[in-house]
């Protein structure tokens, strides 16, 4: 963005940052005046000078940005040592590797193929996205289906993932922010809890996704500043491949993709040597896109008769948490993993058949109790920012942890709503992108099921608007300590002017100067405190 430019350039006038025609183009429009205040008020420190935006990074924060991500592995490298012994567990079908996850793994690596997403086997599938459970089954080839050395591999490989998401992270924030600013969002990602649970405690795609999705979100900052068709086209295939990973993230791409399109045709009409065929771009981005998804949408119709880009399991999902209990938001009797009946159900019809039953027994629920379907979305939404859900002894017997996790979750949210408040009154162009994010792709799981797990993609935007947030109670803080010693020197300062009649009393001394020889000063120095019956 050209304010962000220009926050990160040295002191050269307005006129000589922008091309020209963009000046006329902004003339006398309240979006020239907002340029000039950020060039008038924006100050970049002589780091930020040196490390601009848009440009190479110095030595030095390459050395910082390595030892950030040396340390955010390093952290959840010690979690990965202390529980990884615990993952060989033939209890419950070796569930901590993944259920689903590793029992595909475990399929694919015994040369099953793609199939069997529950612990018996039961045929091809499309329940899940292909890309972790091809890792995974790798992993197990190598070290052994469900051994102890691939639950130290895969733990190992999801802290690297979660680690290197501090770079997408801080090269993100630079462009939108301030290298400053993106030193400490990169740090609150190394030192933030869920991503070092969800990565080092967890066996699932979520780190690897969120680093698939950040860089993908970083990109977009800037894609509209590149006009080589090859970044556009690695753009959409890169996005393809984070959904392989997870196709919810899929909700995102109109937005990463229109708002440089957005900001590609602004420059091509202010007449900008960075501008391009807008439509040429989009079309680039999809083509990638579609590049990578449509090897596995075959696969799945080849294999399941069903054109899915992905995964076919949505409404089986929507069922399971739309059928009447609202007991808790993930209901194990649900499960053909968990639930014998259910699991006969979906050996006799096959996994086509049982998700169309499904979807038929949601949506005449749905439309049946629609009062009852909108409260418990509501509920969901709730649950998903702030963690709380039911205060019936049953759940908190099941969710014992429930009241310290709304405690950090709801803390985290009210700190995310400080920061999109501030922000989006600074800068809103830049502000943008990760409201947008945090607030479309949720959506789904309102309507299914807001766990934690669900939100680990857009953890990073969070992150990032939880640092403006704390950045701004900083500087009100600051701000309103000023504003109280002003206020308490203006007092000293009148008080010392009704003084003056009486007294010479000169008030560079007023405040701290030992050689001080007015009079109130000298009884000040003789007495302990100022005399009274000097005025």
């Amino acid at each position: 963005m050209l304010v962000q430019q220009m926050r990160h350039s040295s002191p050269p006038s307005t006129a000589s940052v922008l091309p020209s025609a963009l000046l006329n183009q902004l003339r006398d429009t309240p979006e020239r005046n907002h340029l000039f205040m950020a060039t008038a008020t924006l100050h970049p420190t002589p780091d930020e000078a040196m490390d601009g935006s848009n440009g190479p990074l110095s030595r030095q924060s390459r050395m910082r940005l390595l030892l950030m991500v040396a340390a955010a592995w390093a952290l959840r490298m010690v979690v990965v040592a202390v529980i990884f012994r615990e993952f060989p567990d033939p209890a419950r079908h070796y569930e901590r590797f993944g259920n689903e996850v590793g029992w595909i793994a475990r399929s694919i690596a015994q040369h099953q193929g793609f199939s069997s997403p529950f612990f018996t086997l039961t045929g091809p599938t499309a329940l899940l996205p292909p890309l972790y459970p091809y890792l995974l089954s790798v992993i197990f080839r190598v070290f052994g289906i469900y051994s102890a050395k691939s639950a130290l591999t895969i733990l190992t490989l999801n802290s690297l993932f979660s680690a290197l998401t501090c770079v997408p992270i801080y090269l993100a924030v630079r462009l939108s922010v301030n290298a400053r600013a993106a030193m400490f969002a990169g740090w609150g990602w190394a030192i933030y809890p869920f991503a070092i649970y969800f990565s080092a405690g967890r066996v699932w795609e979520f780190s690897l996704t969120s680093l698939l999705l950040t860089t993908c979100f970083w990109l977009a900052l800037s894609l509209h500043l590149d006009p080589r068709p090859a970044r556009w086209l690695g753009f959409g295939a890169l996005y393809g491949l984070a959904g392989l990973c997870n196709p919810a993230v899929s909700s995102l791409f109109p937005v990463l993709l229109l708002l440089p399109l957005w900001r590609l045709w602004k420059l091509r009409r202010a007449g900008s040597r960075f501008s391009s065929d807008v439509l040429r771009s989009g079309a680039l981005a999809a083509v990638g896109l579609f590049v990578v998804l449509t090897p596995w949408t075959v696969r799945n119709y080849r294999t399941m008769h069903v054109l899915c880009p992905v995964r076919d399991c949505f409404w089986y999902e929507f069922w399971s948490a739309n059928n009447g209990d609202s007991s808790n938001p993930t209901l194990e009797w649900t499960h053909p993993a968990s639930n014998p009946d259910e699991m006969r159900l979906y050996q006799s019809q096959g996994e086509i058949a049982y998700i169309a039953h499904k979807r038929a027994l949601a949506m005449d629920y749905v439309s049946r109790h629609p009062d009852f379907f909108v409260r418990l979305t509501l509920r969901r939404a709730v649950n998903y920012w702030t963690g709380f859900w039911s205060l019936d002894p049953n759940y908190i017997r099941q969710e014992p942890f429930q009241l310290p996790n709304v405690f950090f979750c709801t803390s985290l949210t009210l700190l995310l709503l400080f920061g999109a408040r501030d922000w989006w009154r600074r800068d809103r162009d830049a502000a943008l992108p990760y409201l947008l994010s945090i607030a479309i792709f949720p959506l789904a799981y309102y309507i299914s099921h807001p766990l934690m797990d669900y939100r680990q993609p857009i953890e990073p935007e969070i992150v990032v608007l939880v640092v403006v947030g704390l950045r701004f109670i900083k500087a009100r803080i600051e701000s309103r300590a000023e504003e109280s010693g002003t206020m308490r020197e203006s007092e000293a300062a009148a008080i010392f002017a009704q003084m003056g009649d009486s007294v010479s009393f000169p008030m560079e001394h007023a405040f701290g100067v030992d050689d001080c020889s007015c009079a109130v000063c000298i009884a000040a120095s003789s007495d302990g405190e100022p005399s009274t019956s000097a005025g």
